[in-house]
């Protein structure tokens, strides 16, 4: 059972004023093949897991954006930690089926 929910919005400074699509659908990839159950909304992607599993693709992810050539990057991050209950996209999205 996962304990943790994070939700991640990745700002990269990318090189030259790029446009940081390429960047994020790159985040995004990174999140995927990490395995975790995830779902991507327009300003952020929640991930769902160990905690600090979920802390450890965060990290790749700031460090594929400077492999990318970015010279910093933003992560803004919320956490929802609950060892003794679990934590669950599902559990938490059960009443809006349809996103609304």
């Amino acid at each position: 059972m996962a304990n943790a929910l994070v939700s991640i919005q990745i700002l990269p400074a990318t090189p030259g004023g790029e446009s940081v699509i390429p960047y994020v659908d790159r985040a995004i990839e990174i999140i995927k093949a990490s395995g975790v159950p995830y779902r991507v909304a327009p300003l952020e992607t929640t991930m769902e897991g160990e905690l600090s599993h979920l802390l450890g693709v965060v990290q790749s992810m700031s460090e594929a954006m400077t492999e990318m050539g970015c010279p910093s990057v933003i992560s803004q991050i919320k956490i929802y930690y609950n060892p003794a209950n679990g934590a669950s996209m599902g559990r938490l999205l059960e009443k809006y089926p349809d996103g609304q």
